[in-house]
């Protein structure tokens, strides 16, 4: 169980093909002791409320209020289960000391129940301040009602007047941006400013300048941490929604649950650092996920060797206000044949991992389809399942756990190979160094601190088979494979750092001849050390025609050299 001097990590618990069998909470709830023992403290889980259908990831919601409960839209559990086994799943999770960051799908709605009649104008995709044609009536369906429920835990209805936009016009036939023309009726203007204005994204688009809007989501959000006992918010399309209303919200749920702690991380899906951090700059109390980290990861594998390592961190948010970034290398968005694709080379996701998990600055949070694998995009396209990495994941996740503590010295200083040494704390003493590279194999000279002097560290990734002694002064010639990253740690009594992956018989045939690479050439570095050492011993060797050295220092020597003639000559002078 995480306890409060403890790395903290997250794990988003779903991936867009999680399977629609309405058992994830089940998967969750006996899943919760192992995430725990790995070190991680808190999980994202997918959005829970009733959506259109029950293939819905959870991204087109259409009653906030129905976590699996009611008989709507043709289903009463969701995509992944019911309300009881929700509990019952975070119940369990908190039993094991986890936090539940529940997923708010805050900025629209979608599958209303009737259609309604309204005046509405037809915007420019790339420019929404522009509108293309003069206002007119269109259907849309606005109305919601959730019969099914019956007033349960809110009698609210919605209607055309408690949103600002919508893409759909059912008397016309016809898909567009609708803004909907009213008095107060307006974008919201603190958005992003991509295409010009980007409040709208797609289906009902809530508008939270209405009073009844927000005072229904306040409800429901104090309903969702007094109901089911949630620690926090990932909020969906953060560059979409007021930026006003969200501070507000997060104001209100710590003030009303006396939990200033509350946590909250938005996806705010951008590549310029500059856009997060003006973003944070207006709302220092929530986090954001470190999408131009997660860019250079792409870049990074794709590239191979001709990708500088050293600037792996530039223009990042974890480099700018690490303080607010929750860093990761994939997600549920960008895993394959989604609309952001832009999934990392999976051998670049072990380097990845060290670089989000093993340094000081950031939140990590590692992707449920990177650890437990990605099914097949339908049944019919088997070839696109991707398998999971649960052990060496795992081996990254425990490497934080027990030994990244401490200050941090970075080896920044080569394009293809650099590392790092944590030197471990009060609690956690040990330490560890890490080195990658994405070319061939390489190796760093680092310090790991004069207190491990004599020690033999060994690669608890299991990759490198030979040890390293520390020397008098700390120092150690730490290495690892093409391509890869070892995690070296002092090696203890009984515990044996088996590979976390089996290689094919050519990457092992590859990870052999390196090592003895590497081998042959320690044995001549060691050789050249003795001959070197050999040579300045002859020359500081006694010779028999060299004088004794003496031990009264030069000027005894001085005193002793003086002629006896000359003595009597200086005492005739006298006389």
């Amino acid at each position: 169980m995480p306890d409060e001097h403890q790395n903290i990590t997250m794990f988003q618990f779903f991936e867009w093909y999680t399977p629609a069998d309405k058992k994830h909470w089940v998967r969750l709830k006996e899943q919760a002791s192992l995430l725990s023992s790995l070190g991680l403290s808190a999980i994202w889980i997918p959005p829970p409320m009733k959506g259109c259908s029950e293939w819905d990831v959870g991204y087109a919601p259409y009653d906030l209020w129905d976590f699996g409960e009611f008989d709507q839209k043709g289903m009463v559990p969701t995509k992944y289960g019911t309300k009881d086994e929700l509990k019952a799943a975070i119940d369990e999770c908190h039993k094991h000391g986890m936090k539940i960051y529940l997923d708010a799908v805050l900025n629209h709605k979608a599958g209303g129940d009737e259609t309604e009649v309204f005046k509405a104008v037809a915007v420019a995709d790339d420019d929404r301040h522009r509108e293309i044609e003069e206002p007119h009536d269109i259907e849309a369906y606005t109305k919601f009602t959730f019969s099914a429920r019956q007033k349960k835990y809110s009698d609210f209805e919605w209607h055309h007047h408690h949103f600002s936009g919508t893409d759909w016009d059912a008397r016309g036939n016809r898909k567009a941006v609708f803004k909907i023309v009213g008095e107060n009726k307006s974008f919201a203007e603190d958005v992003d400013g991509e295409n010009g204005n980007f409040d709208y994204l797609m289906c009902c688009d809530i508008d939270y300048k209405h009073p009844d809007v927000v005072t229904e989501t306040e409800k429901w959000a104090m309903w969702c941490v007094k109901e089911f006992g949630i620690d926090g918010f990932r909020i969906d399309a953060l560059k979409h929604i007021s930026f006003g209303f969200i501070t507000h919200l997060l104001a209100h749920v710590r003030k009303e649950s006396n939990n200033p702690d509350f946590f909250c991380v938005g996806e705010y899906w951008k590549q310029d650092v500059n856009a997060l951090d003006s973003h944070l700059e207006n709302n220092g109390q929530i986090h954001l996920f470190d999408v131009p980290l997660h860019f250079n990861f792409a870049r990074a594998g794709r590239e191979g060797p001709s990708f500088d390592m050293r600037t792996v961190f530039d223009g990042t948010l974890v480099r700018s206000s690490p303080e607010s970034a929750v860093t990761f290398i994939d997600n549920h968005d960008t895993q394959p044949s989604q609309d952001l694709e832009s999934y990392v080379e999976p051998w670049f996701k072990p380097l990845a991992a060290a670089l989000i998990c093993l340094r000081f600055d950031g939140y990590p949070c590692l992707f449920y389809g990177d650890f437990y694998g990605i099914e097949p995009k339908s049944p019919e396209e088997p070839h696109t399942a991707i398998q999971g990495r649960k052990e060496m994941f795992s081996r990254v996740l425990l490497a934080r756990k027990e030994f990244a503590y401490g200050a941090q010295m970075d080896y920044f200083d080569h394009g293809n190979c650099v590392g790092w040494v944590r030197f471990g704390d009060e609690l956690h003493p040990h330490g560890l160094a890490v080195v990658m590279s994405n070319s061939e194999s390489g190796f760093k000279k680092m310090d790991v601190g004069k207190d491990k002097a004599g020690q033999v560290w060994v690669d608890m990734m299991g990759y490198w088979k030979d040890p390293v002694t520390i020397n008098q002064d700390g120092w150690g010639k730490f290495h690892c494979h093409s391509g890869s990253v070892s995690i070296w740690v002092e090696k203890e009594e009984g515990k044996h750092w088996i590979t976390v992956e089996d290689p094919s018989p050519e990457d092992q045939g590859k990870r052999d001849k390196e090592e003895q690479e590497a081998r042959d050439l320690q044995s001549k570095e060691d050789q050249d050390e003795k001959d070197k050492a050999s040579k300045e011993q002859e020359f500081e060797a006694e010779h028999p025609d060299l004088p004794k050295p003496l031990d009264d220092g030069w000027e005894h020597l001085l005193e002793d050299d003086k002629p006896k003639d000359d003595e009597h000559k200086e005492e005739n002078k006298k006389n």
